[in-house]
């Protein structure tokens, strides 16, 4: 079949810097492809080339005729004088239209336009509804091909999950850019890194790209250097972490944990909350009997909260449900009706909010870290200014810019640095994710697996809150703080039963059918990764049997052949027997 897309010698440069040079890639019809790599490295460029919003210096992008594409991009542009219903429902001539229409109903609440409300004005609407209301306008359409700029960015943990299930549920063709990580493993079944110009491909989603750096970097360093790779770090985790993410052949499990074998565990917890004991003592933050309420919606009712020394905790709930609130009265910023917060003598705090802090603009970037610290400690690791600033997204050529000619996301990069340097004991984070791309969210989550102190998280990225935090909490619009064991994965199923109870109350019978049908869906993936690895290694294996027949009279060479057709029969009868096992499951 031919591809819906293709890219022939594509080259695009803006100024002297070319983000794509001589790139030829296709999308085939219902590949999920996510695009992955540094910011300002070229992603958004080549989603613009290959949906048409940008044309290329040289070569040449081809659609096939009669392709059905919407693009949603970061920049959002919605009609003059529209209502968001207008905008979402534009294909729809009336209200029962739309209406009975079950996937339309299903994005309409999934994406939350619901509760923007189809009659208020999109002028009225902020950055992250405007994004919303775009997404869901793009998705209500038919379509064969679906090109997505950081979807994910203005979606709380439930909304990323329904995003994911919705594009596998489609079974349409998918392009998109997204440092959530989760949803990358979940979605996508190719992978591109753009890097330096050109467009790898890899199969399969994240941890399947991770395992192929850390791979790389294994053949490529150094015994030391190799211990020390955060790819392979990383894969330690992925190993380690949720069964959510175990899910792959056996032959890629077995390969993974060979490569960590000799990688620690992420972090010890225990020596970590035994370090913080010593910094900050027993009493950290308090909240004793509080009441907060915004408006006429009450937050939190006579509510105690007391969170020690060396806690992780994640903090989740729908947007607008009160956690940058709560992180405020955790803060000092903001009191309660009723009850108090106490505060050790011994904490430091810092809070990474929302909004940017007042920033030098004075001064350039390493100044601006220095002037709070010229080195800092993490647990058992030290580093200058720099150092620091380099592994947070600012390489030492971009440490000279002045701090008012940065963008918005380098700000928000220059505000953490500064907040670490301090060397706090107590961190408050508010969507710490925003704005960062893949490598710099590995080198914060490999400082903060050593920060030896307290951590309140509140971050939509489900992959940073898993694998950070010990504990997560939930706000459920109850008035209290609920802790849930069973983490985000239970938050999302009380989020899925509470909608159950109080909607029109399908049976038990579709519930059960709801959660077959994702059974199924996540089976036809697995079955479709397996059967391309089965298309692969019957390839190897045919050019292992040309090979040892031009080898006839080299005994050695037939040995060493002889030797690695054994291996790449021994992965087809592992990932056949995988296949049948998932071809019972769909049967």
């Amino acid at each position: 079949m031919a591809n819906l897309v293709n890219l022939e010698s594509v080259s695009k440069s803006y100024g002297i810097r070319p983000l794509l040079d001589g790139v030829s890639l296709g999308v085939a019809a219902g590949q999920r492809i996510g695009v992955v790599g540094l910011n300002g490295g070229g992603k958004t460029t080549l989603l613009e080339v290959l949906s048409g919003l940008a044309e290329p210096d040289t070569g040449r992008v081809s659609h096939v005729g009669g392709l059905r594409m919407a693009v949603v991009t970061q920049r959002t542009e919605l009609p003059d004088g529209s209502t968001v219903g207008d905008v979402v429902l534009e294909r729809y001539g009336a209200e029962h239209e739309w209406a009975a229409d079950a996937r339309v109903r299903s994005i309409v609440d999934g994406l939350g336009i619901t509760a923007i409300g189809l009659d208020t004005p999109t002028a009225n609407l902020s950055g992250g509804e405007r994004r919303r209301v775009s997404l869901a306008a793009a998705l209500t359409g038919e379509l064969d091909l679906v090109v997505l700029d950081e979807p994910t960015n203005h979606l709380d943990v439930e909304g990323v999950r329904w995003l994911a299930d919705h594009l596998l549920a489609r079974r349409i063709a998918v392009v998109v850019v997204t440092h959530d990580r989760w949803f990358l493993d979940t979605v996508a079944t190719l992978t591109w890194e753009v890097a330096n110009g050109r467009v790898e491909q890899y199969e399969g989603g994240y941890a399947d790209w991770i395992f192929a750096r850390a791979e790389r970097a294994r053949l490529a360093a150094t015994a030391e250097e190799k211990r020390q790779n955060l790819a392979r770090k990383e894969l330690a985790w992925l190993r380690r972490g949720p069964q959510a993410r175990s899910s792959k052949p056996r032959y890629r499990v077995e390969a993974a944990e060979a490569l960590i074998a000799d990688v620690p565990p992420p972090r010890d917890s225990v020596e970590l909350q035994a370090f913080a004991k010593r910094r900050l003592g027993k009493t950290v933050l308090e909240l004793e009997d509080t009441t907060y309420a915004v408006g006429e919606r009450t937050l939190l009712d006579h509510v105690t909260w007391r969170i020690g020394p060396g806690d992780r905790i994640g903090l989740v709930g729908i947007n607008g449900s009160g956690k940058t609130s709560l992180l405020k009265l955790l803060g000092g910023d903001v009191e309660g009706s009723t009850g108090r917060r106490i505060e050790g003598k011994t904490v430091a705090l810092a809070h990474l909010r929302q909004e940017l802090d007042d920033l030098p603009g004075e001064l350039r970037v390493l100044q601006a870290i220095e002037q709070v610290a010229g080195r800092v400690v993490f647990g058992k690791q030290e580093m200058t200014a720099s150092q620091l600033g380099e592994k947070l997204g600012f390489p030492q050529a971009r440490q000279w810019t002045p701090v008012g000619d940065l963008s918005g996301g380098e700000r928000r990069r220059l505000q953490l640095c500064r907040l670490l340097m301090a060397e706090p004991n107590v961190l408050l984070l508010d969507e710490p994710t925003n704005d960062l791309d893949i490598d710099t969210l590995q080198q914060l989550e490999d400082l903060l697996d050593g920060w030896p102190g307290t951590m309140v998280v509140v971050s939509h990225d489900r992959y940073l809150v898993e694998r950070v935090c010990d504990t997560v909490v939930a706000l459920f619009g109850d008035g209290r703080i609920t802790h849930l064991p069973g983490g985000i994965e239970e938050y999302l199923n009380r989020r899925a039963s509470a909608q159950v109870v109080t909607s029109a109350a399908p049976t038990a019978e579709k519930v059960e059918a709801k959660k077959s049908a994702a059974d199924l869906r996540a089976a036809q993936k697995e079955l479709g990764r397996l059967e391309r690895k089965l298309d692969q290694l019957h390839a190897k294996e045919e050019k292992l049997h040309a090979a040892l027949l031009e080898a006839a009279t080299d005994p050695g060479k037939l040995m060493e052949l002889n030797a690695e057709l054994k291996g790449v029969q021994g992965e087809v009868a592992d990932v056949e027997g995988r296949w049948l096992e998932t071809s019972e499951l769909l049967e």
